[in-house]
């Protein structure tokens, strides 16, 4: 009597045990099969990369969305934000998880197609033009990659008088050295522009300066 009723209570936990561990399964399984729903297209990409895109970097891009289901149009950030190129860091919910995804290993000016289904974009309740459980497509055009605003080495190479701030000449100074480096000169309209948008994005006190705190805004360097 006792050992049957020790065997089911065996039996009963051993199946509680492989329920749980099936249920995780299937969640990671679920994860992995949207993450492999992204499709990716690459349209053009230039015989030279000295740097690809990864976890932590901060990228400069153009991009437009398009719903998959009629091609309509719902974004163009040529024509947002009196058209600047979007500034985010990649790999940290900064943009949809379709984007941190299909945006991996993506050099200076390539150009990518890339299709997100709709759990890893706006989900079931939508945003904006774009309407609930909708796939949506993005055409993509990485300006710059560099290294993101977790890398306290990247701090450094910016911080030239070693002072534990960065100033607005510091900064223009390494934005200039990096698009120099890609091949992408510009003029001094567009650094100003981009300045503006990074110190009223990072100068939380608005001393003219960014601290190492108020740049490491994650607060991690491993990223």
């Amino acid at each position: 009597m006792q050992s049957g009723m020790m065997w089911r209570l065996v039996s009963c936990t051993v199946c509680v045990l492989l329920s749980s561990q099936l249920g995780s399964w299937s969640v990671w399984a679920g994860a992995d099969d949207l993450e492999e729903q992204v499709r990716i297209e690459v349209l053009f990409k230039p015989e030279e990369c000295s740097r690809k895109s990864k976890k932590g970097d901060l990228i400069n891009a153009h991009y437009d969305g398009f719903l998959a289901k009629d091609g309509s149009q719902f974004y163009c950030s040529r024509s947002d934000k009196e058209g600047h190129p979007q500034w985010f860091v990649l790999g940290v919910g900064q943009v949809i998880k379709g984007l941190d995804i299909g945006m991996m290993d993506m050099c200076a000016g390539e150009k990518r197609k890339v299709t997100v289904p709709s759990a890893l974009a706006f989900g079931h309740t939508g945003k904006g033009p774009v309407p609930p459980n909708a796939a949506v497509v993005f055409e993509v055009e990485v300006l710059s990659v560099s290294r993101g605003p977790r890398s306290m080495e990247a701090f450094g190479q910016i911080d030239l008088d070693k002072d534990r701030s960065l100033t607005k000449a510091e900064v223009k100074e390494y934005l200039k050295l990096e698009y120099e480096k890609g091949g992408r000169p510009r003029d001094e309209p567009f650094y100003e522009k981009i300045l503006a948008d990074i110190f009223q994005k990072s100068d939380q006190d608005r001393d003219g300066l960014i601290t190492a705190k108020e740049y490491n805004i994650y607060e991690r360097d491993e990223l």
